[in-house]
């Protein structure tokens, strides 16, 4: 429903997206963290595409990668990690990293919720451009239900963001807004990541503003700081402009 199916297709389509892409204006060292869209491809894609062209830069260095995104269809509270060993898509396995759930499945918001995964698209629409700008990296795949920023501030520092692991979080921005009203309350909450005011980014804002906000506090904690590499909304790359789907793309270093 959100990619191509067909290994080669899907393979050419991202290639494309990245290409198109372009280079950013920035020269910044190995990100620690990004935040993508997660739509249908030629709707985010190409914003997602801004973040990942980067983010292959350190293609090397990268050997896991921290997913975080919000649950769509099974509400629950805390934060779900999955029973699988690997997660597939068309172009290949991505191995789960079982020893990274080990450490914070003892954490009170953590839970095994297969639920939670099974038709979660948040995360999985992220694994094809992972596996198209990565060498080999493990998977850690966490749905984010109702739960607090401080609870997946903690759960992210558990897991311990030494220099191979990259976070990823999968937000779409605002939904359903025509583009002028879209434009500016994305640029809103585009300013509070910018600016790491997770106090500002409410439930209207963002559909992972919980995985967000959590990476905001963290990144608070951490002194870190946002780039903001790409803002357009659905009414820019293949959809009317009377209801658009707000996209956005970060990175964190």
């Amino acid at each position: 429903m959100f990619y191509p199916d067909n290994p080669d297709e899907l393979r050419a389509m991202i290639i494309d997206m990245l290409a198109q892409a372009g280079e950013l204006d920035t020269d910044i060292n190995q990100p620690v963290a990004v935040i993508a869209p997660h739509a249908g491809y030629i709707y985010s894609g190409p914003v997602a595409a801004t973040a990942y062209r980067y983010i292959g830069k350190f293609h090397q260095a990268i050997k896991r990668v921290i997913l975080l995104g919000p649950s769509h269809r099974v509400p629950f509270t805390g934060l779900a990690m999955s029973s699988a060993t690997h997660f597939s898509t068309p172009l290949g396995l991505i191995p789960i990293d079982t020893a990274s759930y080990h450490k914070i499945a003892e954490h009170p918001a953590v839970q095994l919720l297969d639920d939670a995964h099974a038709q979660e698209h948040s995360l999985e629409v992220h694994l094809p451009f992972l596996q198209s700008v990565l060498d080999d990296f493990t998977l850690v795949p966490l749905v984010v239900g109702d739960t607090s920023k401080e609870d997946v501030a903690e759960v992210l520092e558990l897991l311990d963001l030494s220099a191979d692991t990259l976070v990823v979080v999968s937000s779409d921005l605002s939904h359903y807004h025509d583009y002028r009203s879209a434009q500016q309350l994305d640029q809103h909450t585009s300013d509070a990541i910018v600016h790491l005011q997770p106090e500002k980014i409410g439930y209207e804002d963002a559909c992972g503003r919980n995985p967000v906000n959590g990476l905001l506090t963290l990144a608070k904690q951490h002194h870190l700081h946002v780039i903001a590499a790409d803002l357009r909304n659905s009414g820019d790359t293949a959809g009317p402009r009377d209801r658009v789907v707000g996209y956005g793309a970060y990175l964190f270093h």
